[in-house]
């Protein structure tokens, strides 16, 4: 009980967002972002990356961030975009940003398993993995590699959320969703990577394009 007052919170620089999150993204846990391409999920993602640098005063954790991308999402001209914005100093805010591409999932796994010292040495105080289950998807194919998939895939969410409670910090994942074609009757869309990221990750947001593109 006495950790959990400890948690913290950061905001998404979005009222309606942090609402329904209860006051921001939290620490000691993994956040999870779903939703089709499009939806946003890469620029809730860079936005959180700038609130994080912010003093607690603020709505940030005064910490530095370390971002895992998978797909090649991140836009550093988008964080100089956002900063300027809000009249940060872009130059410093990139510079606050560690930055790990990787390319497939045992590199995604490995960065992951090393990051505990990144986490110490440099002040991470947000964690983010765009997207989580891409890599998973894309190399064990088939019914037959199905069990194999989830058991590594379980594993490496596990670590990531021993790391969010070991270390204070947020952990924020986006993820895709895969299409179920024997849906007859609503959505016929899922988060993908099934029971395993849904029982990991402690909040969901599942993010849907509405009318006109928004």
């Amino acid at each position: 009980f006495d950790k959990r007052q400890n948690a913290q919170r950061i905001t998404t620089a979005s009222k309606n967002l942090d609402r329904l999150l209860g006051g921001g993204v939290e620490t000691q846990a993994i956040t999870e972002f779903i939703g089709e391409y499009g939806t946003g999920k890469s620029q809730i993602c860079m936005q959180l990356c700038i609130t994080a640098q912010q003093p607690p005063g603020q709505g940030g954790l005064g910490g530095r961030v370390l971002f895992i991308d998978t797909e090649g999402t991140f836009s550093p001209q988008r964080v100089n975009d956002i900063a300027r914005a809000r009249g940060l100093d872009p130059k410093k805010t990139l510079e606050n940003i560690i930055y790990a591409r990787c390319y497939n999932s045992d590199h995604q796994m490995l960065i992951v398993d090393k990051a505990s010292k990144v986490i110490e040495e440099d002040g991470i105080k947000l964690m983010i993995v765009d997207s989580l289950v891409s890599h998973f998807r894309g190399e064990y194919i088939g019914r037959e590699m199905l069990s194999e998939r989830q058991q590594r895939l379980n594993q490496h969410v596990h670590k990531l959320l021993r790391l969010a409670e070991l270390y204070n910090c947020a952990v924020v994942v986006t993820n895709q969703i895969q299409s179920n074609p024997q849906s007859f009757f609503g959505d016929p869309n899922r988060p993908a990577g099934g029971n395993v990221v849904a029982h990991a990750s402690t909040h969901r947001l599942y993010i849907r394009k509405g009318k006109a593109n928004t």
